[in-house]
C-alpha cells in the first residue's frame, strides 16, 4: 500500500501507529518556519536529542549497502542509525517485485555480480547458483549471454536472503530506528538535525530529533504517478479494483481472471508491463483462464531505436541514434537486457556522463534511457500464441476518455486512424514509479528550506561525491543516492545495483578502518571516522560519504 503520511512507495502497518494521542515534543511553527536550527529552539520545543556522528534516512537497499560498506570498513555500530519505517532493508523492493508479478522464485533484472551483500561481486549469483544446485548451466549461461543465450539473472529469493545473511552479520538491526523522518534542517555550528516520529508507544514525545555530523538520504522512488484519465476515473468512481497500478496489490484481478472470461486492458511498454502480460498468458495457457489482453502502447517500437524511440522519429537537432546508442525492438517492445547499457557503470558511458553539465547531460540520459524490457524466447512464444489465436491484441495511441459501461469500463482510445472505443473489464496500468519528488515530504522540505535544488532531469541535484548541492553545514555534509538522484553524474540503475565493491576475483579486503572516539561518547563535533583503504568513496552512488571515508588515492577500484 501507499503510506499517505510518508508518500512514498512502502508497504507499512497502520499509520495512525506513528501519530501518539499526546502531541509533547513536537515540531513548533519557529522550527518549521526556520532553515537554520539551534540546539536551543529544539530543546524550547520539548524534542528530546540524541547524538549519533551518521544518520541515513530509507532504511532500504541504498541505506544496507552505504552501513555495510562503512561497517566492512571498521566503523562501529554505535556510530550509525538506520532512520526506517521498514523491518528490513530489502522490505519494500521485495513489495514491490511480489507485487508487479516477480515473487521470490522468479528473476531479477540484475547481472550476475550485482550483490548487494558483497562487496567483492564474487562468487557472484551465478557461482552460487551453481554450487547449491550443483550444475554448470548457470555458468554456461553467463559465458555465453547474450549472444547464444538470454542474459542470466539471479531469483529474488536469491538476493533476499543473501542481504538477510549479512545485514545479521553486520548487526544492522541494532543500527535500526523505527519511524518516520519528517524534516532534515540544517544545524547552527554545523551538521544537522534529522526528525523522527517514532512509532506509538515507543517515545514519551511525538517527535525525536538526531543530531549528526552526516546524513544520508535514500528513500526511493517519491510515489506512485498515475496517468491522469486513470486518477480521475478512479477518484470520481471511487473504483480501485478495477483500475489499479502494477505497483499496487492487484491479486485479486488475477483471481477474477481465473472465475470468469473477462477483458484486460494493459498500459505501458516497459519491464513491468512485459512481467504483467507474462502473468495474464501463464494464467491463460497454464490454468485455463479466458482472457483477452488488450495491450495499449503509446509509442510502437518496431526496430533500431534509443530513448527518443524509433530512429525514424524526431531528435533535437535531427538525425539518427548514434551507432553505439541503438538497440534492438520489434512488435512495440524496445528490447535491452539491462536498464542501461553495462557501459555506464564502469566503461566509456560512464565517463562520459560524469563529464557533462546541464542540458548535455539531460540529453544522454534521454538517449541511452527510455522505456525498455529483456527480451525472453518464452514470452516471445506466448505473445506469437496469443496473435495466433486472437486473445493477444494490440493497440496504438492515448487515452482521450474513460466512463463507465454498467460494470466494465469503456475507454475511448485516440489512435491514428482515429477514436476507438475498448470496453474492458480491468484496467492495469504499467506506466512506472516516476512520481515528482516534491511527493515526497522530506525532499520537498530539502528543496524548500535544505539549500537542495534539482539536476537538469528534475530529481536532487548531487554532485559527483553525491553530496546534495547547496546543503553544506558546517564541518557536515548531507548526501543523497538513488531514484531521487537520476540524472546525476553517475547513471543509476533501476534494478538491483552492484554493491560498490572491488572487481569479481580481487579477495583483497579492506584494510581495518581507524576510529577516532568523539571527544564523548556519541558527541556529533569530532567524531572523525578515517579509513585506510581508499578506492571509490567519491564515485559510487551508494557510498556518498567522501568525508566519512578516506582512502589512499594511488589505488584504483572501477564498477
Amino acid at each position: 500500500m501507499i503510506e499517505p503520511s510518508a508518500a512514498s512507495v512502502v508497504p507499512t502497518t497502520d499509520p495512525s501507529t506513528y501519530l501518539p494521542a499526546q502531541p509533547i515534543g513536537d515540531l513548533t511553527d519557529e522550527l518549521l518556519a526556520t532553515d537554520f536550527w539551534t540546539d536551543d529552539m529544539v530543546a524550547r520545543a520539548g524534542i528530546p536529542i540524541v547524538d549519533i556522528p551518521f544518520v541515513t534516512v530509507g532504511g532500504g537497499i541504498g541505506s544496507f549497502v552505504t552501513v555495510d560498506y562503512l561497517r566492512i570498513a571498521g566503523v562501529p555500530t554505535s556510530h550509525m542509525r538506520v532512520l526506517s519505517a521498514l523491518d528490513h532493508p530489502w522490505q519494500t523492493y521485495e513489495y514491490l517485485t511480489r507485487v508487479s508479478q516477480i515473487p521470490r522464485g522468479e528473476r531479477l533484472r540484475s547481472d550476475s555480480a550485482s550483490r548487494p551483500d558483497n562487496i567483492w561481486g564474487f562468487p557472484s549469483y551465478a557461482v552460487s547458483e551453481a554450487l547449491r544446485d550443483k550444475t554448470l548451466k548457470p555458468l554456461w549461461n553467463v559465458f555465453s549471454e547474450p549472444i547464444l543465450a538470454d542474459y542470466w539473472t539471479p531469483r529474488a529469493g536469491q538476493a533476499f536472503e543473501a542481504m538477510e545473511r549479512e545485514a545479521r552479520r553486520i548487526g544492522y538491526h541494532e543500527m535500526l530506528v523505527k519511524g518516520l523522518v519528517r524534516v532534515v534542517r540544517r544545524r547552527y555550528g554545523g551538521g544537522y538535525f534529522t526528525i523522527l516520529t517514532p512509532p506509538q508507544g515507543a517515545s514519551a514525545t511525538k517527535r525525536v530529533a538526531f543530531r549528526s555530523q552526516y546524513v544520508h538520504v535514500a528513500v526511493g522512488y517519491p510515489g506512485l504517478k498515475f496517468l491522469p484519465e486513470l486518477q480521475r476515473y478512479r477518484t470520481e468512481h471511487n473504483d480501485y479494483r478495477h483500475i489499479v497500478n502494477a505497483y499496487e496489490a492487484h491479486e485479486h484481478v488475477y483471481e477474477r481472471l481465473l472465475q470468469y472470461p473477462s477483458t484486460v486492458l494493459v498500459r505501458g511498454g516497459g519491464i513491468v508491463a512485459s512481467r504483467v502480460l507474462q502473468r495474464l498468458m501463464d494464467d491463460r495457457l497454464k490454468h485455463g483462464a479466458q482472457t483477452t489482453i488488450v495491450h495499449l502502447f503509446r509509442t510502437y517500437i518496431h526496430g533500431a531505436n534509443d530513448g527518443y524511440g524509433n530512429e525514424t522519429d524526431p531528435r533535437p537537432g535531427g538525425g539518427k541514434p548514434p551507432v553505439f546508442f541503438r538497440r534492438k525492438g520489434g512488435n512495440g517492445w524496445a528490447y535491452q537486457g539491462f536498464n542501461y547499457p553495462k557501459s555506464v557503470w564502469g566503461g566509456q558511458l560512464k565517463k562520459q556522463v560524469r563529464g557533462l553539465e546541464g542540458e548535455q547531460r539531460a540529453e544522454i540520459y534521454k538517449r541511452m534511457g527510455g522505456t525498455n524490457t529483456p527480451w525472453r524466447k518464452l514470452w516471445q512464444k506466448q505473445m506469437d500464441q496469443g496473435r495466433r489465436e486472437g486473445w493477444y491484441h494490440v493497440l496504438v495511441g492515448t487515452v482521450d476518455d474513460m466512463q463507465p459501461s454498467g460494470e466494465r469500463i469503456l475507454n475511448q482510445v485516440r489512435t491514428h486512424q482515429g477514436v476507438v472505443p475498448v470496453e474492458v473489464d480491468f484496467v492495469i496500468d504499467c506506466t512506472g514509479l516516476e512520481a515528482d519528488i516534491t511527493e515526497h515530504r522530506l525532499l520537498k522540505d530539502l528543496l524548500e528550506h535544505g539549500g537542495a535544488g534539482r539536476n537538469p532531469v528534475g530529481r536532487l541535484d548531487v554532485d559527483r561525491n553525491f553530496e546534495l548541492k547547496g546543503t553544506r553545514s558546517g564541518a557536515g555534509a548531507l548526501y543523497a543516492s538513488g531514484a531521487t538522484t537520476l540524472g546525476g553524474y553517475f547513471p543509476r540503475r533501476r534494478h538491483l545495483p552492484r554493491a560498490p565493491g572491488r572487481r569479481p576475483g580481487d579477495l583483497r579486503r579492506p584494510q581495518q578502518a581507524r576510529v577516532l572516539q568523539a571527544d564523548r561518547p556519541g558527541a556529533v563535533d569530532g567524531a572523525v571516522v578515517e579509513v585506510a583503504a581508499r578506492e571509490r568513496a567519491v564515485t559510487d552512488p551508494l557510498l556518498p560519504l567522501a568525508s566519512l571515508v578516506h582512502r589512499p588515492p594511488h589505488r584504483r577500484g572501477d564498477h
